[in-house]
């Protein structure tokens, strides 16, 4: 059976005039490209194929600080494990070369009273390098070897309890610890500042005690090609701040917005909202300042990628003044409100300023009419809240007028008579 044809061309259906219907541009979604430097401060990078692997032997003690805790503690335990066995085994030796550990001696001198074994002489190895000294295995006067074994042992012990303790105390006074209580916006902002395009990020210290000298510096890491077509992967461009450009080092008491103004030389400045979307930067923020407790300089890091960057918003104000004191409610941190802000780029604002002031009359009228509404609204609330006033005043006043009325007697009747007269 044949189908059975349309009346209506195919030229003038449903997928004929789709084929036919202009489309919309379609943004690409950018691709997800990987950080160079994660939220909490720590660099996403590798290292493979380092064949010089010497090179970390030549300064121990820097690679001991930089193991991780479990790795520390192991070789912790086992060095001094390792030192106690080292020298058990020299004792044992210096009591058998002595004779020490023949059972028919009897009432003989000893190197080492009590040290008939190999467990005695382990014992005897930690009591000597702790210092313990429990009293019943003591070194006596009769062997000189003995005598160099103790001077050696303690010599050792020393050197081992020192870089031991040393980088445990390195460990917990790093300087990352205090970079802990330095936070940073989760956004960053881009919206306009004293006539021009900026880009904000907010920052603050959770401690009462300062970072003295702090600095910010911002970095902007892309993949470039140059003119010769080299690919640079991982490109830094320093970024100026207003901080930086007045030479003086922040005074973090409170949170601070740090504002870096989108001019020519600006990375940012020939980037629009929607090719800010597509693009594949991210914005690195350090901060660096000295620790007023310990003196050890300390550095925080975070970055922002393109999605990180709300175009159009502003940091809502946390500082307030309260009972003759200033008061941070961290709450509002991170908090955003929107603003109107051109999508254009900074560049096209340069070139054609009235886009600014249109923008920026837009956004009065807009305030003045958002005003206007709330005027009307109160006005209209206070007229009902006034109306059902005079309502129920009415009411009470008729309520009061009946229930006050006077009674009269009557004589001229036989009966008692009253009337009652409002």
């Amino acid at each position: 059976m044949l189908a059975r044809k349309s009346i209506i061309p195919e030229e003038f259906g449903l997928p004929g005039l789709a084929s036919r219907m202009p489309r919309k541009p379609v943004f690409r979604d950018r691709i997800n490209k990987a950080r160079f430097i994660a939220k909490n401060g720590s660099c996403n990078l590798a290292h493979k194929n380092i064949r010089e692997q010497g090179r970390f032997l030549q300064d121990v003690f820097t690679t001991l600080v930089d193991l991780k805790w479990r790795f520390t503690l192991v070789i912790f335990t086992t060095t001094f494990v390792s030192s106690w066995l080292l020298f058990a085994m020299s004792w044992w030796l210096v009591a058998f070369a002595h004779g020490d550990l023949d059972p028919d001696r009897v009432n003989a001198n000893h190197c080492v009273n009590e040290v008939k074994s190999f467990t005695s002489a382990f014992l005897f190895s930690i009591e000597v390098q702790v210092t313990i000294g429990f009293g019943g295995r003591v070194i006596t006067e009769q062997c000189p070897m003995a005598i160099t074994v103790l001077i050696f042992q303690n010599i050792v012990g020393q050197i081992i309890n020192a870089v031991m303790l040393g980088c445990i105390f390195m460990k917990t006074a790093q300087s990352n610890r205090r970079a802990e209580t330095l936070i940073f916006s989760r956004n960053a902002v881009i919206a306009v500042r004293n006539n021009r395009l900026c880009f904000m990020i907010r920052i603050g210290d959770l401690r009462k005690s300062m970072i003295i000298g702090a600095t910010v510096r911002l970095q902007v890491v892309r993949k470039t090609t140059t003119p010769e077509g080299e690919i640079i992967p991982i490109h830094q461009i320093d970024v100026q701040t207003e901080s930086q450009i007045a030479s003086n080092s922040l005074f973090l008491l409170a949170p601070l917005i740090i504002c870096h103004t989108i001019d020519r030389a600006s990375p940012l400045y020939d980037l629009s909202a929607m090719e800010l979307q597509c693009s594949d930067l991210e914005v690195i923020v350090i901060l660096e300042g000295v620790v007023e407790t310990t003196g050890i300089t300390t550095q925080a890091r975070t970055s922002y990628i393109s999605d990180e960057i709300q175009w159009g918003h502003r940091f809502v104000p946390m500082v307030s003044e309260e009972e003759g004191a200033y008061s941070v409610d961290y709450s509002k941190f991170g908090n955003l409100v929107k603003v109107t802000t051109p999508l254009c780029s900074a560049k096209e604002l340069d070139e054609k300023p009235s886009i600014l002031i249109q923008t920026l009359q837009k956004s009065e009228l807009s305030h003045q009419n958002s005003l206007r509404k709330r005027n009307s609204m109160r006005r209209n609330n206070s007229m009902r809240k006034g109306a059902g006033g005079s309502g129920s005043l009415r009411k009470n006043n008729s309520g009061l007028l009946l229930s006050n009325k006077v009674q009269f007697f009557n004589p001229g009747d036989g009966s008692q008579s009253t009337n009652a007269v409002t």
